[in-house]
């Protein structure tokens, strides 16, 4: 087999069974080659979100988070199985891989936009503002972080156009 067609995700519903096998007994889903320990990352700065909602002098520690790869995660990660989740990541099926990239994209925007909004409170210093607008964010970042994990875990969970249209206009 040549390397082009061992580095692609493949396009059916299934990953290849060798990769299967290499991820059995890891934790990475050997139905969508997808490890939860990503959404890490994003647990992280939803905490500081909820705690920002009354501490807005952690705002600047909050703008310092930027958004990583999925493969940039694990490479920065001391997750014990990190080589294998960054190898296993080429061959995700198309069915998970597409619609998990698609959510952690808009997980992405709402942090930014988040915190842009929490920083205009900021200025205005308006505490109420503050909270409302950290406590927005942070839903509507855990809404998205549970569309990922169930992407993660094999089941359909991507949101529709409206669905993500509706958490950004709570933002």
């Amino acid at each position: 087999m040549n390397t082009s067609s061992q580095n692609r995700a493949p396009e059916n519903d299934t990953p290849p069974e060798e990769w299967q096998a290499k991820v059995a007994g890891a934790n990475i889903s050997q139905q969508t080659l997808l490890a939860t320990d990503y959404l890490n990352h994003f647990n992280e700065i939803v905490m500081l979100m909820d705690i920002l909602a009354d501490m807005p002098e952690l705002l600047e520690e909050c703008l310092q988070w930027t958004p990583k790869s999925y493969q940039e995660h694990f490479r920065d990660s001391s997750f014990s199985d990190k080589e294998l989740a960054i190898e296993a990541y080429n061959h995700v099926p198309a069915r998970y891989k597409r619609p998990f990239e698609d959510t952690i994209a808009q997980m992405d925007s709402i942090v930014q936009q988040s915190l842009e909004r929490v920083a205009e409170a900021v200025k205005l210093q308006d505490q109420e503002i503050v909270r409302a607008r950290a406590k927005a964010g942070s839903t509507a970042l855990q809404r998205l972080i549970d569309v990922a994990s169930s992407i993660i875990h094999g089941r359909d969970a991507a949101m529709d156009q409206s669905q993500i249209d509706e958490i950004f206009r709570q933002l």
